[in-house]
């Protein structure tokens, strides 16, 4: 899955849009349960050393909140990584280079999507 495959289907499957909060960093985006507000994804464009992969060309990742039981096994496969930037213990990268299973990727973000709707 790459930025744009995945925006649409946050778009159509969460009726939300992503927001642009930092002018520093433009190609970041958030994006919040509509309920609660609370975040429950984060795509960046980060230098590939970021994550451990070689090199400092930019790429794309997308963070999500996951039940930790599943984040050792998950970064087994490929293009899964710890949490860039996030609380390690209850979050996960995802590479958006076509990398990570896009099947994957869908059940990741509708865990985070409801971890982020509870109160």
């Amino acid at each position: 899955m790459d930025r744009i495959a995945l925006e649409q289907y946050i778009a159509n499957e969460y009726g939300t849009d992503g927001e642009h909060l930092w002018a520093r960093n433009p190609n970041f985006t958030v994006y919040r349960h509509n309920g609660s507000k609370k975040w429950f994804a984060l795509v960046m464009d980060i230098p590939r050393n970021r994550i451990g992969l070689d090199g400092d060309e930019l790429i794309d990742v997308l963070n999500v909140r996951c039940n930790p039981l599943f984040i050792g096994s998950l970064m087994q496969d490929g293009g899964f990584y710890p949490a860039y930037h996030m609380n390690k213990n209850s979050w996960i990268s995802a590479a958006l280079d076509n990398t990570a299973d896009d099947e994957k990727i869908k059940w990741l973000l509708d865990m985070s999507f409801e971890t982020a709707g509870r109160k």
